[in-house]
């Protein structure tokens, strides 16, 4: 099973990753803030994740790693 893992700290909630995403793993939230106050990127299905690295290659702050 892959996981992924994102830096909040270095998330700008830019939405790319959820948008390159196939199996909707990954969500804009809505309540979360980090502290530069974007509202970070986080799993939602995480047991969805095929291990694809859509999200890792469309993050343009090298923000989220995958594990296969």
């Amino acid at each position: 099973m892959a996981n992924i893992t994102i830096d909040e700290k270095v998330c700008k909630g830019c939405g790319l990753c959820a948008d390159a995403c196939p199996k909707n793993v990954i969500s804009l939230s809505e309540h979360r803030m980090n502290a530069n106050g974007y509202f970070v990127a986080e799993k939602v299905n995480p047991q969805n994740c095929i291990g694809c690295a859509f999200c890792a290659i469309m993050c343009p702050d090298c923000a989220i790693e995958v594990e296969r």
